[in-house]
């Protein structure tokens, strides 16, 4: 492997467009289905957090699921999506779910529960306490299980081009058969700085959601 920074440098300036284009790919389907995982995980943690036989037959379901290997979940999933994206979202979907769910779970259960008994009160309903309260005490662990789910998509994806989901797996695949090492440093490469950029992004974004008082209270 006699590769240099120049030739790096000149498959990436040669290439660009179809980088671009494969990043935008592989975005698409991480993204998608991290969105679609924090629409249906997190009020699944917060409907079970008061029930916990029902909260360890779901937290079992989503261990299962991360048991199966990638490849073979994308396959299950294929006679029911066919080829393509589709498949390959609802599997990086089913992915994402656990660290969603569980971390929505343990930030809840987490909250002082003198804090909500004072919140009710005060009056407040169950829906004002759940986003006055609960949500704003419990955001950074959830926003943690959401940075996971969305590092693990990422990296996850780029087996999805074996199913015809495109992303930068195409290159890093097509860079091993072709022994082509700079294709191959790229595609891996970009998926790596996708994965820290994305947990950068989403840890500027917890903390907009933080509530500063919450902060300082754990900087004392």
């Amino acid at each position: 492997m006699n590769t240099s920074l120049i030739d790096i440098y000149n498959f990436i300036s040669t290439n660009a467009n179809e980088i671009l284009t494969k990043t935008f790919e592989h975005v698409s389907l991480a993204g998608i289905a991290v969105l679609l995982a924090c629409g249906i995980g997190v009020p699944i943690g917060f409907l079970i957090v008061n029930n916990k036989k029902l909260a360890n037959i779901v937290i079992n379901i989503a261990n299962v699921i991360q048991t199966i290997p990638s490849l073979a979940l994308f396959a299950f999933c294929m006679p029911y999506f066919g080829i393509g994206k589709n498949p390959a979202i609802f599997a990086l979907f089913l992915y994402a779910l656990l660290p969603i769910i569980k971390n929505t779970l343990i930030g809840i259960r987490n909250v002082n529960p003198a804090t909500i008994e004072a919140a009710r009160g005060m009056g407040m309903s169950k829906m004002q306490i759940m986003f006055k309260v609960e949500i704003p005490l419990a955001i950074s662990v959830i926003m943690g299980g959401i940075r996971i789910a969305t590092v693990t998509s990422i990296g996850i994806a780029t087996i999805a081009t074996l199913i015809g989901a495109g992303g930068l797996g195409d290159m890093i695949y097509q860079a091993i058969g072709n022994y082509n090492y700079p294709m191959l440093l790229t595609g891996a490469g970009a998926s790596a700085l996708l994965a820290l950029f994305a947990d950068f992004i989403l840890s500027m974004f917890e903390k907009l959601l933080t509530s500063k008082g919450i902060v300082r209270e754990e900087n004392i």
